[in-house]
């Protein structure tokens, strides 16, 4: 026999739903499987010809892909999947159609990757680790949460649902208003304009997976073939093309010469007396404090200087 026998090899492997993917949805998952895995090496390969303070996230976002790889070649062999009774049977599911598939291993892929997503995003911005933390946080909220709902049998699911959907406009608020001022605050039109194009590629797929499940996991609307295509189409935009062209953009970040300092965005220059987040005017002032006490300059001298940086004057 030829062709993707996946479904008939993992037949007994594990409890089946009475509605799960069929071949054509298991050879969709396998096709997302490789475009993941050649975004991955991509990902990997581009970043050898960047500096090694340049490759941070090039390297984040080979990470993710490869997850993602790993977890698309797990549905698309039907693994990491339970059945749970579907709160309704719909009329044009099969008869006898009592319960539905869910991948558990989806949901794990998101638990791993969508911090990721967050944290190249956020480094390109120079975001604080507050922000960070703290968006990362409800990010895992949103996953588990959304976890949870898929597997609870009753309508209370949809408590779940509301839990997980509040937390993805919270990371939207962190994203649009905290990480944004920060990359205001580096004074670069550059890192400005590609945080926000990065950020809008981003959160706009993001706030259509709670539809997904909606119409998937929750309402049972849809076949688990019909959920694979539009999970998939939402990964391959959120991961794929938000990777590329975060890719892009940061190419030109390198290339204004926009420098922010230590531990923030990883295209900002790193030396003596940076301060993460300011711009390059600021830290050569502050440096020039640095220096003026060194080389034992007058007090005025000093005080000038202080005052200077202290008042912001750049």
């Amino acid at each position: 026999m030829s062709g993707n026998q996946a479904l008939n090899t993992n037949a007994g492997v594990s409890n089946h739903a009475d509605l799960e993917i069929t071949q054509h949805g298991s050879d969709w998952l396998y096709t997302v499987c490789a475009l993941m895995g050649t975004a991955s090496l991509l990902f990997w390969g581009l970043s050898f010809a960047k500096p090694h303070h340049h490759r941070q996230v090039h390297h984040i976002l080979a990470g993710l892909t490869l997850v993602s790889c790993i977890a698309y070649f797990t549905m698309g062999s039907n693994l990491g999947q339970t059945p749970i009774a579907a709160e309704w049977t719909r009329t044009l599911s099969p008869a006898g159609a009592v319960t539905r598939e869910i991948f558990y291993v989806r949901y794990i892929d998101w638990f791993v990757t969508t911090p990721l997503l967050l944290l190249a995003l956020f480094l390109t911005g120079g975001a604080s680790l507050s922000v960070i933390l703290t968006t990362v946080f409800a990010d895992w909220v949103m996953v588990i949460c959304f976890l949870v709902g898929a597997l609870v049998r009753t309508r209370y699911k949809w408590g779940y649902w509301t839990f997980a959907t509040a937390s993805l406009f919270f990371v939207a608020w962190q994203v649009l208003w905290a990480g944004r001022k920060h990359a205001a605050a580096l004074g670069s039109r550059t890192v400005y304009r590609a945080y926000l194009t990065a950020a809008a590629l981003l959160l706009v797929p993001w706030l259509l997976y709670p539809v997904a499940w909606g119409l998937a996991e929750g309402g049972n609307i849809i076949h688990p073939d019909s959920e694979a295509v539009f999970y998939g189409v939402l990964d391959i935009v959120s991961k794929i093309g938000f990777g590329a062209v975060l890719l892009v953009l940061s190419h030109k970040i390198v290339d204004s010469d926009v420098v922010g300092g230590g531990g923030g965005s990883p295209y900002h220059q790193k030396g003596k007396g940076c301060v993460a987040g300011q711009p390059m005017a600021q830290q050569a002032d502050h440096q020039g404090v640095v220096d003026d006490y060194a080389n034992g300059s007058n007090l005025s001298s000093r005080s000038t200087a202080a005052r200077r940086v202290g008042g912001g004057e750049v």
